[in-house]
């Protein structure tokens, strides 16, 4: 069984939002092994440079495997598209980290790091909802992979 690190900057807050990404966690188990990482957010009255290095640095101790940071700037794909590429991907390696960044993104050495760019959207998300939505992404394109009835 695969697993994927999905690495955090900051945690959730909202019980609403815990909630949505447990259930969704909770669905992933029958697909992969899915670990979450949370790395602590900076002091934002630091300047931003200063922050999106502190939390890259932090970032890359807890990379293992693959990387795909996930990134305004990245490739788009649609659901289909990215149930392929994680199948190719798992094919290769028995470990994703995928890396969602903290309010002023991801730093330059993480996106040099990183194997593969995604976007999911050219637009803002609060961090909360983003993750949410990525791991329903997640869960999504293993029901895809496996032939299961949830995508349609």
């Amino acid at each position: 069984m695969i697993t994927i690190n999905l690495v955090c900057v900051g945690n959730l807050k909202e019980k609403f939002s815990v909630d949505a990404a447990n259930e969704y966690a909770k669905r992933l188990s029958a697909f992969c092994k899915l670990n979450i990482i949370e790395v602590k957010e900076q002091n934002q009255l630091e300047n931003p440079e200063v922050i999106i290095e502190r939390e890259g640095n932090d970032i890359l101790k807890k990379v293992e495997g693959y990387l795909v940071a996930l990134d305004r700037e990245g490739e788009e794909l649609s659901s289909e598209k990215f149930a392929e590429f994680l199948n190719e991907v798992s094919l290769k390696a028995s470990k994703i980290t995928f890396v969602i960044g903290g309010s002023y993104g991801i730093s330059d050495a993480v996106k040099t790091r990183a194997d593969k760019k995604l976007s999911f959207s050219k637009l803002t998300f609060p961090h909360n909802l983003f993750r949410v939505m990525f791991v329903e992404q997640l869960y999504r394109a293993f029901t895809i992979i496996a032939g299961k009835s949830y995508h349609k």
